[in-house]
């Protein structure tokens, strides 16, 4: 950053991992559509082992903090007042959890410094900065989301948005931003394989493909076992597993959306 902040009050504490983070922001006035987006994202993202870096601003804010603890993983709130002076005041309890054990608050601004039409953007800049890539869900054309967006692009941050109904002035301002040139993304999966081809010399936390989750019941263990590295024709899983064609597909469909396997055209599967 060129005005990096002097300094950074905490609530919390912060690991290593975090410097791994993915931005979502979106807009303080939220509907079911944005909300859900917002939670599924981010639950899992933070599943695959990225930090999930907000305002703990109301809406979409709100939903990607409480995503990223639904999921048990990390998330950071960057606020736009003193950690005194937190606001919104009725996020208190959110900022509580996320601060005891899950990550932390943290802003720039002095203890009892109150929110204002300048520190809100000013926040806005720490949050760009400190991610990966920023993630725009929900927001109309003008509003703080985009700023932040921006502010990623003059970083050289990856921006995603969520497209919505084009008759919405909520989606308006994602829509636009597809139309600018961010990245139309309608599952974490966009961003994780984007996240692959970067450079950034990390592995995202993800269950290792060699040990599934304990919590595999029979079937799926065994269309597991049936799959490695090398690419597998789903004829071979079903000769191998002994299991019925429908059987195998809907477990290939668990499996997948577990991260621990992916298809490839073919149909063919591996291991993640």
């Amino acid at each position: 950053m060129y005005d990096p902040p002097l300094a950074l009050y905490i609530w919390g504490n912060l690991t290593a991992a975090d410097k791994h983070a993915i931005a979502i922001v979106g807009s303080r006035r939220t509907t079911h559509y944005g909300q859900q987006a917002a939670l599924g994202f981010s639950r899992d993202l933070a599943r695959s082992g990225l930090t999930i870096i907000s305002g703990l601003a109301r809406g979409i804010d709100s939903f990607a903090h409480r995503g990223a603890l639904e999921a048990k993983g990390r998330t950071i709130a960057v606020i736009g007042s003193g950690l005194a002076q937190l606001y919104p005041p009725e996020n208190f309890k959110l900022a509580e959890e996320i601060a005891n054990g899950h990550g932390a608050v943290i802003s720039e601004f002095p203890l009892q410094q109150r929110p204002d039409k300048k520190t809100f953007p000013m926040r806005n800049r720490i949050v760009a900065a400190w991610s990966t890539g920023v993630l725009v869900v929900e927001c109309p054309k003008w509003s703080g989301s985009i700023i932040t967006a921006n502010l990623g692009i003059e970083m050289g941050k990856t921006v995603y948005a969520v497209p919505g109904p084009i008759d919405r002035p909520t989606s308006a301002g994602c829509n636009q931003l597809i139309r600018d040139g961010a990245s139309l993304v309608s599952s974490a999966d966009d961003i994780l394989e984007d996240l692959e081809t970067l450079p950034l010399n990390f592995e995202l936390e993800v269950q290792p493909a060699s040990s599934p989750p304990k919590e595999l019941d029979a079937t799926e263990q065994c269309v597991f076992d049936a799959l490695s590295k090398e690419e597998t024709l789903i004829d071979h899983i079903v000769n191998s597993s002994k299991l019925p064609v429908s059987t195998v597909i809907t477990t290939l469909l668990r499996l997948e959306m577990k991260r621990l396997i992916r298809q490839l055209p073919g149909p063919r599967y591996v291991l993640r």
